[in-house]
């Protein structure tokens, strides 16, 4: 769905490359991430990838279409919400969609139906000049879905969600992927990524550091270790296991048997201490 290969990017005036020859593709179906701090070139990638830089050097293809090239007819299957918002705030909510409606071909979905869809319905009538952050956050995710995307592209989706809102539009971003739909995320929330992405790419100073899926980078880089807490003569007690032959360990069963266990965990790693392990660089 996307092939990117050897691609560079410098911002006009700039002498320093923002990106530095990277490759990666994403699958059709796939849920992909760029998880790195600010700053790192996460979206100038995207920024490339949906046609807005074309001053580029490699090749970027996005369903088959070289972005130097890219029309008005690559607009009618992708799907774009920015960090930051654009909607115009004189307009009511549904007077955004109903408005970014008309510039589709196509039929586009039921307004009414996407505003329900993210808790926006009785907000349908007010202007969004009143909207809190997160109301706009959204709204713009609605708008994304408009013309039914084959490919969506979302940059920092929860910044500014409550957690109630934040759940939901994660259950949304997994329901489109049910669907088919092939999914890029920019974030540097490592919640988000080890979430919602099928594969992660961790972005720092334009470069891409390391690529695979989060379950077996947390397999790779974490201990095969097993901590359990449980309380003993009044005092809250530790021990670690290793997880080889963890049901032959006496020790282990003989706490599991006759103490009280607190809490019981296994020693992976965060994505977090993954990127800083790995790159030296915090994502915040």
């Amino acid at each position: 769905m996307i092939r990117v290969q050897n691609l560079h990017f410098t911002y006009p005036g700039n002498e320093v490359e923002t990106i530095k020859g990277i490759d990666f593709e994403v699958a059709p179906g796939e849920v992909f991430g760029f998880l790195g701090p600010n700053g790192a070139g996460k979206s100038t990638i995207q920024k490339i990838l949906i046609g807005i830089l074309k001053q580029f050097r490699g090749s970027v293809r996005v369903q088959n279409t070289e972005m130097r090239s890219a029309g008005s007819a690559f607009y009618e299957k992708i799907g774009v919400a920015f960090e930051q918002p654009n909607l115009y705030s004189k307009f009511t909510a549904l007077e955004n969609l109903r408005f970014f409606s008309t510039l589709y071909r196509h039929a586009t979905a039921d307004p009414l139906e996407l505003l329900a869809a993210v808790g926006l319905e009785s907000e349908a009538q007010t202007r969004v000049a009143a909207f809190s952050k997160g109301m706009k956050m959204r709204l713009n995710f609605c708008r994304a879905l408009l013309n039914h995307p084959d490919v969506l592209f979302f940059d920092e989706p929860t910044a500014g969600l409550d957690p109630v809102n934040l759940q939901k539009i994660k259950a949304l971003i997994l329901a489109q992927k049910k669907h088919g739909r092939t999914i890029c995320i920019t974030t540097h929330d490592m919640h988000v990524a080890d979430s919602l992405c099928d594969r992660i790419a961790f972005i720092v100073d334009g470069k891409i550091a390391l690529i695979d899926s989060p379950r077996a980078l947390k397999l790779q880089f974490g201990a095969r270790r097993v901590r359990i807490d449980f309380a003993e003569n009044g005092t809250l007690q530790h021990a670690i296991f290793e997880l080889d032959q963890l049901g032959h360990n006496q020790k282990f069963l003989e706490i599991l048997r006759h103490k009280q266990i607190e809490t019981m965990h296994t020693q992976e790693a965060t994505l977090e201490d993954i990127f800083i392990q790995t790159t030296g660089r915090k994502l915040a």
